[in-house]
């Protein structure tokens, strides 16, 4: 395989156009997710259109150790990753008092745990042959605190964080991280974190995954370090340093409460 990208959460919304981005490039993919019968439709759909090729690895990474077994499984068969793309997460909506502790626990390995552990076996790799680039999916929901999203947006706080960090660390060693921060965007995100009642999204028109996608896709090619999508946004969570916390929460918890 040449030019790899490893794409996680690649079945459906920003990861699976991601891939497509990637494939049309002309760049071979590995492509993780859950849902194995999705990943080897896409597989089935890139490789006929583009003639690129594509390895699918059903799993479960909020499983402890599952991005070791991933990679392992690419070391095993010599499949060199250039280009990390740490998309997989999901979030949950509601009260902390009332919401399920084996799922908010699930989210945090995922969204940090799994995250983690795969930035520092590859980017280790990258260092060593001095290229590569990582992009982790964060949110602008990493610039703020979120009630009734307490875990999620604590959770891309962290990615954002960690990103930001250690692309400091690798500067020098001719390897980029890149933190992508979509907004609400249109994606199997709303229906599986439980928020189509929410402000957030109801009523809305939202970006696609697309866009969001090529936006991340050009941002990590030119080594940007936090890349938030569209210009409001950036705004935004420029603007959010300045307001007073008490305010920043209250404004944080109409837009997300139930509209």
């Amino acid at each position: 395989m040449k030019n790899t990208a490893l794409i996680t959460g690649a079945s459906n919304g920003i990861g699976l156009e991601l891939a497509r981005v990637h494939a049309y490039k002309g760049g071979d993919l590995v492509l993780v997710a859950r849902n194995k019968s999705k990943l080897d439709a896409l597989k089935q759909e890139l490789e006929t259109q583009y003639g690129v090729s594509v390895l699918t690895i059903g799993k479960d990474l909020s499983v402890p150790n599952a991005a070791m077994e991933i990679y392992e499984e690419t070391t095993r068969q010599q499949i060199q990753i250039d280009y990390l793309i740490n998309n997989a997460g999901f979030g949950d909506f509601g009260m902390l008092t009332d919401t399920d502790w084996n799922k908010e626990l699930q989210m945090i390995n995922l969204n940090i745990t799994a995250l983690t552990q795969f930035t520092k076996l590859y980017l280790r790799d990258m260092v060593g042959r001095r290229s590569g680039r990582i992009m982790n999916v964060a949110s602008t929901a990493a610039f703020q605190p979120g009630p009734t999203m307490a875990v999620y947006f604590a959770s891309k706080a962290y990615v954002l964080s960690f990103s930001e960090a250690v692309g400091n660390e690798v500067a020098d060693k001719g390897v980029t991280i890149t933190a992508l921060c979509p907004a609400a965007t249109q994606s199997g995100f709303m229906e599986a974190g439980g928020m189509g009642e929410s402000q957030l999204f109801k009523g809305r028109t939202l970006p696609t995954s697309k866009e969001v996608a090529e936006y991340g896709y050009a941002a990590m090619m030119n080594g940007k370090t936090v890349a938030i999508h569209g210009l409001k946004n950036r705004i935004m969570a420029n603007l959010i340093p300045f307001v007073p916390r008490s305010m920043l929460l209250k404004v944080a918890r109409k837009v997300l409460d139930k509209a």
